[in-house]
């Protein structure tokens, strides 16, 4: 049987892209799939060939036995051909006598249809059903069927008809005919018939190749059908109907026997779901079944070796045409050996016999195994079992089962997979979202410090000299009369030299916001301190909502005020036809949170981003630096606090204002 070191089907990692089409169409779930990476299980391999139908990347690789061939036709030793009747519907572009022409330009010193072994083990059938009218039967000639009741079904196994496949009856009627020293290459369709090489026909058939195999050994020694003579036809002993036997029903045909739907004796059936079904329901669904003649796929037409792109239905027309023209064409020798082929083999055993090969995986899960799988597959409650298939297995209960047996892993769930991308493709959004809030905010950072070094340097430069400028003109101010044009002019002076040194005093905030002292605070009365010493102008009402239940933080006091002073005067400035100021305080246990709203203009849209930039204002010239909310954010940073803003400035859209949210940690970071 195959095994890891001499493999049927081995998949090619690279080329797999993990679609699980293979796994949805293996009869025998022989795909185990680990850590994303398939591989075949080789000996619950029943060589079928459905993952190669089905793998659009080309990802199986079949056991090639084109170098045996070869081996084989250049020992100089005799070497026959056998070529399966199915052959017309693969080489529909070669007609046949070329092709036998073909196949012995390759060095075959025969070559024979292969009609013969079928016709002979049709017969074997129709003595069987005969010999023991009570019995029961399941076909044989079919290696994948047979395989897969030895493997899956084992208490079956006493049903498989004991009798030979057409293959290893042919090959026997050759080594019958011209010697036991003959080597036996079959060339047919499927791959199966290579697992049955390997399995214990090995002494029977040297090699066996699939039509597609043969094509390449054609291109190997450039064969081409214009560089060969048609042959008359194939070398003798002749078949007579077994040519049909590559389509369904075809062993009934040739065993002269027949599916009768009312008495229910011979069901046919065949294809992968089919063939399955009819074998798991043999004892159940057809207990009155004398014989179930079943195929693994649609007929040997339509095996994995084939290369034809035409349909099932026309490669079907293809054998029945020839197999028809075939037999009109014998001439009285030929029909002659046909009708006496069965009394000239009747010393050749035809039977066989077939031991179970159980193909278990240990004992099944338990139902808190199985409930733990489906848990890591997003399946919690019966909802969530789409039996979608996507992942091979027909149902989620299936599929956990596999991942208990270790055929399969809980992430080929695509459902679930689709669902987990979906959350972990939010989380990647957010993180994006914080990573671009934190650029922002570094550049932000940057951008300040480089103010703060600057302010620094022009505090202290022009400072000392403005001070002095003020006093004399203040001096000069004092000497001038109050009515005189100089008096109006030094008071202009004045005016905006205290202009400056507020721009300066606010510059000189600005450099020293990076210095914070944290000490235990009582937020609340600091609060209550900084309303009673900050004017409030006529029309505009401070309103106070203290929902703190512990007060107490450890922050720079001094600071904070600036902040609270810096948004109370922007809140009123918003408001100059007067309004409501709400302070709102709140906290966790873990931070503080501060809230100054008020019922201004709001600021607009467009403005937003920039609202934290150092010396931008909306304000008119002379009534804002453009330095307080820059100066409020750096020292909320410097708090490793957040400071946030909400406002609106279109009265069609509600009531408009703006509220400063600030969220300051309770507690200063310290080292562990």
């Amino acid at each position: 049987m195959p095994s890891e070191e001499n493999p049927l089907v081995t998949i090619i990692g690279e080329k797999c892209r993990m679609c699980y089409a293979c796994v949805r169409e293996c009869p025998a779930k022989a795909i185990q799939v680990v850590d994303g990476q398939a591989s075949v299980i080789q000996p619950r391999c029943i060589g079928c060939g459905n993952c190669l139908l089905v793998c659009s990347q080309n990802a199986k690789h079949v056991r090639d036995d084109t170098q045996k061939a070869f081996a084989l036709v250049d020992s100089g030793e005799k070497t026959a051909a056998m070529l399966a009747p199915s052959f017309p519907a693969e080489f529909s572009d070669i007609e046949p006598g070329r092709l036998v022409a073909m196949i012995r330009a390759l060095g075959f010193s025969s070559v024979h249809e292969m009609s013969l072994g079928a016709d002979l083990i049709a017969h074997e059938y129709a003595k069987l059903l005969e010999r023991d009218p009570k019995g029961r039967y399941i076909t044989t000639p079919c290696p994948a069927v047979h395989s897969y009741v030895r493997k899956y079904q084992p208490a079956l196994t006493r049903f498989l008809a004991p009798v030979l496949s057409p293959m290893v009856a042919m090959a026997r009627v050759l080594r019958h005919d011209l010697g036991q020293d003959l080597h036996v290459v079959f060339i047919g369709p499927c791959i199966a018939k290579k697992r049955a090489s390997i399995d214990l026909t090995h002494t029977e058939v040297d090699a066996v190749l699939t039509f597609a195999e043969l094509r390449e050994m054609f291109e190997q020694r450039r064969v081409k059908p214009d560089s060969v003579e048609a042959a008359d036809d194939f070398d003798p002993p002749y078949g007579g109907v077994g040519a049909v036997f590559p389509i369904s029903g075809g062993l009934l045909q040739t065993a002269g026997l027949q599916e009768d739907l009312l008495s229910g004796e011979i069901v046919v059936a065949e294809g992968r779901d089919e063939f399955v079904d009819a074998i798991n329901e043999f004892d159940v669904a057809h207990p009155d079944a004398r014989l179930l003649d079943v195929l693994s796929c649609q007929g040997c037409f339509a095996g994995a070796g084939m290369t034809s792109s035409e349909t099932n239905l026309q490669r079907r027309s293809r054998i029945s045409r020839y197999a028809k023209n075939r037999i009109a064409g014998f001439d009285e020798e030929q029909r002659a050996e046909v009708a006496g082929a069965r009394e000239r083999y009747a010393d050749i055993d035809l039977s066989r016999s077939f031991r179970p090969d159980a193909q278990t995986l240990g004992g099944p899960a338990t139902v808190e195994e199985l409930r733990e799988i489906l848990e890591r597959m997003g399946k919690h409650s019966e909802e969530d079992f789409l039996n979608c298939g996507a992942c091979g297995y027909d149902t989620c209960l299936d599929h956990a089962r596999a991942v208990y047996a270790g055929l399969a892993d809980s992430e080929m769930c695509l459902p679930s997979t689709i669902e987990q991308l979906r959350t972990a493709y939010g989380q990647l959004e957010d993180s994006h979202r914080s990573l671009e809030d934190a650029k922002e905010a570094l550049e932000k950072s940057g951008r300040l410090a480089s103010m703060g070094q600057l302010a620094a340097g022009i505090a202290h430069e022009v400072n000392n000299p403005l001070g002095i400028l003020l006093l004399h003109a203040n001096l000069v101010l004092e000497e001038c009369e109050e009515q005189s044009q100089i008096h109006e002019d030094l008071e202009t002076i004045v005016d905006q030299a205290n202009r400056c040194k507020r721009i300066i005093s606010g510059l000189l905030n600005f450099a020293r916001q990076s210095r914070v002292v944290r000490q235990p605070t009582d937020l609340a009365g600091l609060v209550k301190k900084v309303l009673h010493t900050t004017p409030v102008n006529e029309g505009v009402e401070v309103q106070v909502e203290d929902q703190l239940k512990d007060p107490v933080a450890e922050i720079d006091s001094d600071q904070i005020v600036q902040v609270l002073t810096n948004l109370l005067s922007n809140a009123q400035q918003a408001m100059p036809e007067g309004g409501t100021v709400a302070v709102g305080l709140s906290d966790t246990p873990e931070e503080v949170i501060i809230r100054v709203s008020d019922t201004g203009s709001g600021i607009p849209e467009e403005n937003m981003a920039k609202l934290f930039d150092p010396f931008f204002t909306t304000k008119q010239v002379g009534m804002g630096t453009g330095l307080g909310l820059a100066v409020t954010h750096g020292i909320v940073k410097m708090h490793r606090g957040q400071i946030t803003v909400e406002s609106n400035s279109d009265r069609k859209a509600g009531p408009t204002g703006t509220t400063f949210t600030i969220k300051l940690p309770r507690y200063e970071e310290r080292p562990a």
